[in-house]
């Protein structure tokens, strides 16, 4: 790796984590909005419903898509950001950094009841779960600005990377349309960092068990899909760029290290996005110029530039545990949850944060799941599905998880919050050997429509 390269990746990921700072939690909940007729959502009612949110609430406009319609907007007093994910069917609430779980509670509860008080005089809903119920019916057309439609010709280019024996891709490009996910952010410090990283990647296969909320007709066998939506798309293309490290990570050099083995795909030149096949971090500092494409308006137009250090702010990484420029580990693997259990998420990730090392001596130690030759990440994606393997000790699993909850509960006890009470929706779970995913198939074989878990999971 060039040695300006290296300092530049230190600059932006490592340094953070050496400041001094508060202890502040983000958290970014994404919603499917619904249209409860069973036809596709009407992009104009999400915008109008938008609209009268910013209005109510006195939000400022940040972004507008090229017709001018709004895709998000900032509470310039908590940082709260109202916006549209890839597509109008898609709406989340974004926190500003609070130091509590309970005032981001308050807020989003606010925020959803306004919201979906306006989506019912259309017949509409937003509702907690991990792919749209309506994913086969909507439009799925990315918001027409820079970013959207960079990232929807992006993932339709996996045609140009495949053949009939290639396995690595899904036919789903349109995945990030009708996906949902809850992201927690946690200050990390440097001490901390590879620990960190280390334990939390072993903790994804009981996180799959716990927060599975996920379901496509496409791939019945899952009951939290989006991972592999992602892993096995263009965003998955090279294999470091998304899931679990795959490595025990001993240093920050060999973080570093890592990140250099993360590709990079898109960039921006004169205020336009140029995508282009995904190039290592360390393989595209190392050409003098790289071939992309851009949208000029009408179509597709190829241009080649040179890289510039600046570029690596381009890097967009999937990891369940990501690195942000921000000093903060970004938690992405779980599902957005049932409305009145979308804080379980948050809680249950700033618990164990208060409990590492007791944690660590969990997972490290773990027979459970650990003792019967699979690893974390092949481990992650079975338990992912609906039917565990036969040599899964549901009893055991059991008693594991509330062990782990349990340290949880001590972690949140610790700051003295009140905020254990917001596990309890997750003790219930594993009580019943059940997340919302399997609840809702359970009941869909018993003859319950799907619609009444829309509204269920609805509720606040």
């Amino acid at each position: 790796m060039k040695k300006e390269i290296r300092q530049a990746i230190y600059d932006k990921y490592i340094a953070p984590t050496k400041k001094e700072r508060p202890d502040y939690i983000g958290v970014e909940i994404e919603m499917p909005v619904v249209n409860l007729s069973g036809k596709a959502v009407d992009e104009a009612v999400s915008i109008e419903v938008a609209e009268r949110f910013i209005d109510h609430f006195s939000f400022i406009v940040s972004d507008r898509d090229a017709d001018g319609n709004i895709t998000s907007a900032k509470d310039t007093q908590t940082g709260d950001i109202l916006s549209f994910d890839c597509c109008y069917s898609n709406l989340e609430l974004s926190f500003g950094k609070a130091v509590g779980l309970f005032e981001i509670k308050e807020r989003f509860e606010k925020y959803v009841c306004f919201l979906n008080a306006e989506f019912a005089k259309h017949g509409y809903t937003l509702t907690g779960m991990g792919v749209n119920p309506h994913a086969d019916i909507n439009h799925n057309l990315p918001i027409q600005n820079e970013r959207y439609r960079m990232l929807y010709h992006y993932l339709h280019s996996y045609l140009k990377h495949t053949d009939e024996v290639d396995m690595r891709f899904h036919k789903r490009p349109d995945f990030g349309t009708f996906t949902s996910a809850s992201q927690v952010q946690l200050d990390v410090s440097y001490d901390q960092l590879t620990d960190v990283i280390n334990v939390f990647g072993l903790l994804e296969p009981y996180k799959a068990i716990l927060f599975a909320n996920s379901y496509l007709p496409d791939y019945p066998e899952f009951l939290c899909v989006r991972n592999m939506l992602w892993e096995h798309s263009m965003q998955g293309y090279n294999p470091h760029n998304v899931g679990m490290f795959g490595k025990t990570l001993t240093n920050t050099d060999e973080l570093i290290d890592y990140i250099g083995t993360q590709s990079i795909y898109c960039t921006m030149r004169d205020g336009k996005y140029v995508n282009f096949t995904p190039l290592t971090v360390n393989e595209f500092f190392s050409h003098d110029l790289v071939e992309g494409e851009f949208f000029d308006g009408k179509g597709y137009q190829k241009i080649e530039f040179a890289p510039e250090a600046g570029d690596l702010e381009y890097l967009r990484t999937f990891k369940f545990e990501d690195l942000t420029f921000r000093g903060t580990i970004e938690y992405r693997s779980s599902c957005c949850q049932p409305l009145s259990e979308a804080m379980t998420v948050a809680a249950f990730h700033t618990g164990l944060k208060e409990k590492l090392y007791e944690l660590k001596g969990i997972v490290e130690n773990d027979e459970v799941i650990y003792s019967h030759g699979f690893n974390a990440t092949e481990l992650q994606n079975l338990l992912s599905k609906e039917k565990l393997p036969d040599y899964i000790d549901e009893g055991a699993v059991e008693r594991q998880l509330i062990r782990i909850l349990d340290l949880a509960s001590a972690g949140l006890q610790q700051r003295e919050l009140g905020e254990e009470a917001l596990l309890a929706p997750l003790y219930e779970r594993v009580y019943r050997h059940t997340n919302p995913a399997r609840t809702m198939l359970d009941g869909i074989k018993n003859g319950i429509p799907i619609e009444s878990y829309i509204r269920q999971y609805a509720v606040i």
